[in-house]
């Protein structure tokens, strides 16, 4: 990880922020004191580094359309390519894509967007994929929910169904498109999702004991319900509960896997990543949630 002198370097040189300082000096905490905010967060460490703050908020018109798309408009979505069939599923996957730009396009309704603010999420959905990818060799074991976590506490809730849409979509190109992509898109975005309501209504922090207790029911029960029930009709012509149990079943030990991975890469890469990206977006003035 690397330093915040060097950070600030990088930064100037590649966003252009050399007049962004005086944010950066007027935040930064020197002796700093634990912070009193609506949620308890981390208490700020000695070297001045830059801590998530949450405060309870009222969901805003976009969040509000963004729940209407993911529980309502993107499951149809699903199912109706399902029954035009199997190979459709790339124009699925778009079609996700795009309804996630809509409410992520929201955010910029009172100011023109900055390049600067898709560059930082292009940035966290590449280390997701390039985390995928580098752990191919152990299935099920990747970083990939920690970091769609992290993008969705960081940067808003539909933030983080974007990256983790796009995140899913561009590793299956490593891995493997089929049907199941546009499956991946939906349980991934809708954990960055969550945990960026969650975070924003003050319902989970970033101390490490609940954000890996979110990290690993949400991987084991959303991700991975998902993902079987995919598998439900995916290989299945008729589906019933006696045929569909059995699928559930073999599916627990891997989805076990992939939830004790989410919580060991929240557990040693959450609170370095979250005060590098809260640097970031103090000093750069990045999106609000």
């Amino acid at each position: 990880m690397l330093s915040n002198e060097s950070l600030d370097h990088f930064l100037d040189d590649f966003l252009d922020g050399k007049k962004s300082n005086e944010k950066l000096i007027m935040h930064k905490r020197e002796n700093a004191v634990p912070v009193q905010t609506n949620c308890e967060l981390w208490t700020p460490p000695d070297d001045g580094a830059f801590i998530a703050i949450s405060e309870k908020k009222k969901l805003s018109k976009r969040t509000l359309v963004s729940t209407l798309m993911i529980l309502v408009l993107i499951p149809l979505t699903i199912f109706i390519g399902m029954w035009i069939g199997d190979r459709k599923y790339l124009f699925i996957s778009m079609a996700i894509i795009i309804y996630t730009m809509i409410p992520f396009v929201m955010v910029f309704e009172g100011r023109k967007p900055q390049a600067r603010e898709l560059i930082i999420l292009a940035v966290l959905a590449a280390i997701a994929v390039a985390g995928r990818v580098a752990f191919f060799m152990l299935p099920q074991f990747k970083p990939v929910i920690a970091i769609v976590i992290i993008a969705g506490i960081c940067f808003g809730a539909e933030s983080g169904f974007l990256v983790g849409a796009i995140s899913m979509f561009v590793s299956n190109f490593f891995s493997s498109q089929g049907p199941w992509t546009p499956w991946q898109m939906f349980a991934a975005g809708i954990i960055g999702f969550l945990a960026g309501i969650l975070f924003q209504k003050g319902r989970l922090n970033m101390k490490k004991l609940p954000l890996c207790v979110f990290g690993f029911f949400s991987t084991f029960f959303i991700y991975g319900f998902l993902l079987d029930t995919a598998s439900v009709f995916m290989f299945q012509s008729e589906v019933t509960f006696k045929s569909a149990l059995p699928l559930y079943f073999s599916g627990a030990p891997f989805n076990l896997i992939h939830a004790c991975s989410t919580v060991f890469f929240l557990f040693i890469g959450a609170r370095p990543l979250v005060e590098k990206l809260e640097r970031i977006k103090v000093k750069y003035g990045l999106i609000k949630n």
